[in-house]
């Protein structure tokens, strides 16, 4: 058996690592030949301002008076310059935007295995190829872009990490910071002869970060009168920082400037997703090289913007995100970044056609270069008779587009040759995803069969060797033919070279050879002709991972089920029981995901249910036992104080919040006590089954409201209502003939050391108890919202701990908080365990069947394109199932400790009086 674990451990590790080698690798290429404009540019240096989080709406529209929110920028829209809406992509997060702005290509989907602050591959980008680039703001940002960067042209300028800090007074101070540094640089530079020649060099570029808005944002919602303001002091500072570059350089007329945003924000402070408030950002730019303002009379967008921005008969000009960056290396004239996937977005461009017509030619050549090198690496690792080329771009075709569009160049015709590259380009791009694609059907189909394979073998052991279902069968085992055993190793020995002649990957081997071990056991035995017996179950666990109210119609399900057995008729005030919590716990997944506000009045509510039903089971624990034990009497009572200064922490933190006082101290300190204290108070109280479990429900809550901010305070609760109920519904569901009498529950212990003589083989009513401890994971998973979107996320919820921005620790608490309702089940199953004499191992094969087919579903719905939230919920829900038999590991362990284990106070064994 330990084997047979430590074998089912290894492959799934297997097959969760194998979705980053089939759908999560880098897209990009090295060794391109850069690609430039022949022609000199417009501008010598190139002012760019990002305005993190700030929304397009949010800057155009008129404030409550009539007036722009941003005069400036308007009277730039409408008098100076250019503007529309930069369309954002994967993901609207900062990092992957500002490298969509400044390298051009849309954030690397294998950096969701890196974390967001560390670059998974090297990149190149317009600052990279500058002359000199000085950049102010946040450390995050700025940092990325000179990490790995050869040479000392690249200057960083960034305040503390601590001043990010959601709970600060004015966090407006983080844009004034840039603007007063830039200020202070320039003044600077005229004083310093060798500083002042670096800035009047040609090719320059100087980028500020502005972070005040995206911070006010999170704080307190895009709506907000403090998120109203920053944009106001973003447009001042805006003002000032243009009217004193122009003065510095004389106003040569050689100075470009870009405004944008790396991502808006929805109107309940997140990001991250497709939401068109997240991926509608400001465009907005002007300078050397820029068209002037063009009154039009009919736009080509049929939204209802224009009028509400009142810039109807202002043309807009929409681009895509990585547009961005061949602009501005076409105004300064510097080489396209290398990764670029950006289209030049050339109606921006106020210069001849032919400089246009060039610089649309120089970003299909760039672009190009990268299918060509993609193409070679790809042709030379596969062998010639298995290679298929992309067949919509042959080298033929290349050349043919690239002779025709020099040859319109030459004769003039230059909107014929912009519109020959704009097809190259669209080509390149469509090849450069077939060839980052070409392995995956391969790749998918050996995974498919180690699934297969796995899958088969284990449910097949479950039902031979850990169940009375085959009893009657003969026993009779035929041995297995050393014909099939040299066919499978003649068989793994040639996949072998296959793979070694194309010289692949080693993972590519592990994908390639696992599954004909497990296929050779499966055959070996004979165990095919046995049919899986949880399909239906399965599906509609699969079923609820996308539609959040099918957990609602299984719980609605669950409270059915005493009508179809005979509990109804033998416990009646259990069945009562089961079905109102079933139904109560059914509400939770018909709540809303995202956009809910912060309600501390629900969390009060949710602390105040808790302590009344403590002074229950108080008053119960009193009237049963014969005397009580001080010490057993003192720690409830501690818990229960635990109780109220979770509730006194989070009304006052909320309080002190909204008032922009800063998170208190003395509040920070009670809360982490709080959480540390919640994993020790349980190990005091007895082992008896009752008085642990609800004594891990106390110090669970206590942790959990201070992690809360509205409904999901009352999850834990009513889902641990129904476990109790369920370890009940259980023991009186037992009718097994080696069990002649029922314990009550009341009078079970939990114990380190369990009889395993009394341990029982499988039964089909097992097979249910495993689908119901599956349900209800499930269930705590996605109870209170889907945990696989960014957007479910709420910074609130740690404002009790720290105010800070700080990602690992603020993640740490958000996985603490999505834990707790996963140990409440967990323990409440390791009761049922305790009732119905049930082996955990011959669980946890159950349990691990169910998953492996449920994976096996998410294994070909995982995404590499699309939004964020897509992207992020396919791996989640992939990861997930992979997980779940090694995290019940886990978690059983955590629980079994939780429950059986005991600490003495003073050193000596307390007798328990019943």
């Amino acid at each position: 058996m330990l084997l047979f674990f430590i074998l089912g451990l290894l492959v799934h590790f297997v097959f969760f690592g194998s979705i980053f080698d089939i759908y999560f690798t880098s897209p990009l290429v090295h060794g391109m030949t850069p690609q430039f404009t022949p022609l000199p540019p417009p501008a010598k240096r190139l002012v760019l301002f990002v305005a993190d989080g700030l929304r397009a709406d949010a800057l155009y529209e008129f404030d409550e008076n009539g007036n722009p929110r941003a005069p400036f920028i308007r009277n730039i829209i409408m008098h100076e310059g250019s503007w529309g809406i930069s369309h954002t992509r994967v993901p609207t997060e900062s990092r992957p935007g500002h490298v969509a702005l400044i390298a051009g290509f849309y954030e690397d989907v294998s950096a969701v295995a890196k974390g967001w602050k560390e670059n998974p591959v090297g990149f190149d980008s317009l600052i990279n190829e500058s002359k000199y680039t000085w950049s102010w703001g946040s450390p995050d940002i700025l940092t990325m872009f000179a990490k790995g960067v050869g040479g000392d042209h690249i200057y960083t300028y960034s305040y503390d990490a601590e001043s990010e800090d959601f709970g600060a007074h004015d966090v407006t101070k983080l844009d004034t910071w840039v603007f007063d540094h830039v200020k202070e640089f320039f003044h600077a530079a005229r004083n310093n002869q060798s500083l002042f020649s670096k800035v009047n060099e040609e090719k320059i570029v100087f980028f500020l970060h502005l972070l005040g808005i995206d911070t006010n944002g999170h704080a307190h919602r895009p709506t907000s009168r403090e998120y109203k303001d920053n944009i106001k002091v973003v447009d001042d500072g805006i003002k000032e920082i243009v009217s004193m570059l122009e003065h510095f350089y004389g106003n040569d007329g050689k100075t470009a400037f870009i405004f944008t945003s790396d991502h808006g924000m929805t109107d309940w402070g997140f990001h991250g997703a497709g939401h068109p408030s997240e991926t509608l950002t400001p465009f907005v730019t002007w300078g050397a090289g820029i068209k002037y303002p063009q009154k039009v009379s009919v736009q080509k967008f049929d939204d209802a913007f224009l009028k509400e921005w009142k810039l109807e008969n202002w043309k807009r000009q929409d681009i895509h995100q990585a547009d961005v960056a061949p602009l501005m290396a076409s105004l300064i004239g510097v080489p396209f970044p290398l990764n670029s996937v950006g289209i030049l977005p050339i109606d921006y461009l106020n210069n001849t056609d032919l400089f246009r017509a060039e610089s649309m030619f120089t970003n299909a050549m760039q672009i190009l270069e990268q299918f060509k090198v993609k193409m070679t690496q790809k042709k030379e690792a596969i062998l010639p008779f298995f290679f298929t080329p992309f067949k919509l771009l042959s080298e033929s075709k290349q050349l043919n587009i690239l002779r025709k569009a020099r040859s319109y160049i030459k004769q003039r015709k230059y909107d014929e040759a912009v519109s020959l590259c704009k097809e190259l380009i669209h080509l390149a791009l469509k090849g450069l995803s077939y060839y980052h694609t070409y392995d995956r059907f391969f790749l998918g189909v050996n995974v498919v069969l180690g699934f297969v394979g796995w899958t088969s073998y284990a449910s097949l052991l479950i039902i031979k060797s850990h169940s009375n279902l085959t009893r009657g069968v003969s026993k009779e085992v035929k041995k297995p033919s050393h014909l099939l055993a040299c066919s499978f190793i003649a068989l793994g020995v040639l996949v072998a070279f296959f793979l070694l002649i194309q010289d692949c990957p080693w993972t590519y081997y592990v994908y390639c050879l696992l599954p004909i071990p497990i296929w050779y056991a499966v055959l070996r035995d004979q165990l095919v002709a046995y049919l899986f017996i949880f399909t239906l179950g399965i599906e509609v666990l699969v079923l609820s991972f996308f539609y959040r109210y099918t957990l609602t119609a299984g719980l609605v399900a669950f409270a059915c089920w005493p009508f179809i057995t005979q509990l109804r008729t033998r416990a009646k005030s259990i069945s009562l029981s089961w079905i109102f919590f079933s139904l109560l716990l059914a509400v939770f997944p018909l709540m809303p995901v995202v956009g809910r506000k912060p309600d501390i009045f629900l969390v009060m509510g949710a602390g105040l249910l808790v302590l009344l039903l403590s002074l229950c089971v108080l008053t119960s624990l009193l009237k049963r036992k014969d005397h009580f034990i001080n010490e057993e009497l003192l720690l409830h009572l501690v818990q229960m104080l635990s109780i109220v200064l979770s509730m006194y922490v989070v009304y006052t933190t909320h309080d002190s919040l909204l008032k922009k006082q800063g998170l208190p101290l003395f509040n920070q300190i009670i809360s982490w006590i709080t959480l540390a204290s919640s994993f020790v108070l349980p190990l005091l109280s007895p082992t008896s089954l009752f008085e642990r479990l609800f004594s891990i429900l106390l110090s669970s809550m206590s942790a959990y409201l201070l992690l809360s901010t509205g409904y999901e305070a009352l999850f834990p609760l009513v889902l641990s209502c129904l476990m109790f109920v369920w370890i009940q519904v259980e023991q009186e569901t037992l009718r097994q003939p080696s069990v002649s009498y029922k314990q009550k529950v009341t009078s079970l212990q939990f114990t380190c050391s369990p009889d395993i003589t009394q341990f029982r083989q499988l039964y089909l009513d097992d097979v249910r108890r495993a689908f119901f401890l599956v349900f209800f994971l499930v269930t705590a998973f996605f109870g209170t919202g889907n945990i696989a979107s960014i957007n479910s996320f709420d910074l609130a919820s740690v404002y009790c701990f720290l105010t800070v921005f700080s990602p690992f620790m603020m993640g740490a608490l958000m996985m603490w908080k999505i834990l707790i309702p996963f140990v409440l089940v967990m323990c409440a199953f390791e009761a049922v365990q305790l009732t119905t004499q049930l082996s955990s191992k011959r669980l946890f094969l159950m349990v691990l069947i169910i998953s492996d087919i449920m994976a096996l579903h998410f294994f070909f719905l995982v995404k590499d394109d699309g939004s964020w939230l897509d992207i992020g919920t396919s791996i989640s829900h992939y990861v997930i199932v992979m997980s779940m038999t090694i995290v019940l590991v886990f978690l059983n362990g955590l629980a079994h400790l939780l429950t059986t284990k005991k600490l003495e106070l003073c050193g000596k064994p307390k007798s328990h009086l019943i």
